[in-house]
């Protein structure tokens, strides 16, 4: 019996030695486990997400670029900016943007050929006054060529012949040129027969002819 008990006693020792081993192996880390779990390769990007994300910052980009350009529409056109009252605090569409852009870019147009126009004729006055400008030193140099002109001056009554001869001529174009029903028909007539009948090319013209006539009957 003494050699029994001793050898159930070293058993149960062994076992309890065995259910602590037990117990502290489960509760050691599965290192091997981990490491397997901790080198896993990192989530990998497909094609079609890539695609979709490109596509997804194009548009961004495209709708930011149609913003900015209606906001430079807005602050440019100066029509953008007058508030209509008939639509309050409202914010103007893009349509109302783009038809009042079309009108301001009308406006310009026309503003253009104006302007156009105004530069033509004063390029014609320009002209005028330098073929005037020419022939006025050309009359100073003929006089200082000949300083002894003065003695053989012709008379007054010669004279006043050549301004008769030049004005008959001109209100017979003026006679025929001017409507005097109105004062706004006859302003309007008088402008567009100076234009017409008075250039200097004209004028030169008409005293060239009277200086003929007078000589003829003269000498």
């Amino acid at each position: 019996p003494a050699l029994f008990m001793e050898n159930a006693r070293k058993g149960s020792i062994v076992s309890r030695a065995n259910s602590i081993g037990s117990t502290s192996a489960s509760s050691v880390p599965n290192t091997d486990d981990e490491d397997s779990d901790y080198h896993q390769e990192p989530y990998k990007e497909s094609y079609k997400d890539r695609r979709r994300r490109a596509h997804t910052q194009a548009e961004q980009k495209r709708r930011d670029a149609i913003k900015k350009g209606y906001n430079d529409l807005q602050a440019i056109v100066p029509t953008c900016e007058q508030q209509d009252f008939s639509m309050g605090s409202q914010k103007l569409s893009k349509a109302i943007v783009l038809q009042k852009t079309i009108d301001y870019i009308q406006f310009l147009h026309k503003e253009k050929k104006k302007q156009e126009e105004e530069v033509a004729i004063l390029r014609k006055d320009v002209m005028a006054l330098k073929i005037m400008k020419v022939n006025y030193e050309q009359i100073v140099k003929a006089h200082q060529d000949n300083p002894n002109e003065g003695k053989d001056q012709v008379s007054d009554e010669v004279k006043f012949n050549v301004f008769q001869g030049i004005m008959d001529s001109l209100f017979q174009s003026f006679n025929t040129s001017i409507s005097v029903t109105n004062f706004q028909e006859l302003s309007a007539c008088v402008f567009s027969w100076i234009e017409e009948h008075c250039k200097p090319q004209t004028l030169r013209d008409i005293v060239i002819g009277v200086l003929h006539q007078l000589k003829s009957q003269l000498y």
